[in-house]
């Protein structure tokens, strides 16, 4: 009998075979490296460190004298000592802009700075093991990452996003059409996202028996594979309630995806890129001049539940952050206002 899989193991087996398929283009030392990992990282982080590494050796092949025209699958560990701190700044350099197989690609510091820390934890490795003698990434400076300030919607753009949703204005005639048939899905979707904060991928991920409406709770996998349990408050409740009632207790899901929560036109789980679609179809008609994803609505639900309580490491663990520090810096600038206010509210005298 076929293994019935969950929303996340799917996932898992997807990209369990997108890093085989990409260990076929790397040197055979590469797999011992990812051996190790399968205990520390998520099956995503294993895919992103392979497509990294994929893209450095690459490079190492299309730019560097030594490695030009070297078959990767050749090299051997004991050559990457043959790399200088330079070869690493250079290649962060290039991942700037290039173009590779007829598509223009770019980097932000940011993204360059993840690739940097793929290149030091590689190296880390061996370097450990005795098998290489330095570290060149280790000495290389992380790209300077500026601070930005959190992007979110406000009340009343909030009130104005599901006022849109509710009502369609503003939608072409074709967007009309698939309106009529997702207008509970959608509403429910987003009043989730803005009332919990959870990702789009644990949005997607739910199955029709992780929601609970006895506690307002739904149980949901966290990045890293960790089990979660959320709450939400009677607006999202409701919201939900309708979907169920009116959309998604006359769906004919395919087969493998009867117990997903929401599904999609084609009667299939729905993905990610589509509530990003969605998302971005509905806060273009939003009289802001924002950018609006799906992430800037955790955002807007972070700085509601900051406000309200004042508590950071409250807002850590409801967002499933790791690190309360990752919840401090997108929240610093909310720290300072709270001070500011507070410092305001001190009467040292009472004013005739």
């Amino acid at each position: 009998m076929a293994m019935k899989n969950s929303y996340r193991q799917k996932e898992d087996l997807k990209n369990i075979e997108k890093i085989r398929e990409l260990l076929k283009e790397l040197p055979g030392f590469c797999r011992e490296y990812f051996l190790s990992l399968e205990s520390r990282k998520s099956t995503n982080t294993r895919k992103n460190y392979a497509y990294d590494l994929t893209n450095f050796f690459r490079f190492l092949q299309e730019n560097n004298p030594y490695f030009e025209k070297k078959d990767i699958r050749t090299i051997r560990v004991e050559e990457m000592d043959l790399l200088s701190p330079m070869d690493i700044e250079e290649y962060l350099s290039f991942l700037q802009y290039y173009t590779r197989d007829g598509k223009e690609y770019s980097n932000s510091p940011e993204g360059r700075a993840r690739k940097l820390s793929c290149i030091r934890t590689f190296y880390d490795y061996f370097l450990k093991r005795n098998l290489l003698k330095t570290n060149p990434a280790r000495q290389v400076d992380v790209p300077k990452i500026k601070e930005h300030n959190i992007i979110r919607l406000e009340p009343n753009e909030v009130v104005e996003l599901l006022d849109q949703v509710e009502s369609g204005e503003n939608l072409t005639n074709k967007q009309l059409e698939s309106y009529q048939k997702t207008r509970y899905r959608d509403i429910a979707i987003l009043t989730l996202l803005l009332g919990t904060g959870i990702r789009v991928s644990e949005c997607v991920g739910l199955n029709l028996n992780d929601v609970n409406f006895d506690d307002y709770s739904c149980k949901i996998i966290r990045k890293g594979g960790n089990e979660d349990l959320v709450y939400f408050g009677e607006e999202v409740a409701d919201a939900l309630l309708e979907y169920l009632e009116n959309d998604r207790d006359y769906k004919n899901p395919e087969q493998g995806h009867e117990d997903a929560f929401f599904i999609s036109l084609k009667n299939m789980r729905l993905t990610t890129r589509s509530v990003e679609r969605m998302v971005k179809k509905y806060t273009s008609n939003v009289t802001t001049l924002k950018k609006i994803t799906p992430h800037k609505l955790r955002s807007t639900f972070g700085t509601n539940l900051y406000n309200e309580t004042g508590d950071i490491y409250l807002v850590a663990d409801t967002l499933g952050h790791k690190d309360v520090n990752t919840t401090r810096k997108h929240y610093a600038g909310m720290k300072e206002a709270n001070k500011r206010k507070a410092a305001r509210s001190i009467r040292l005298r009472e004013k005739d």
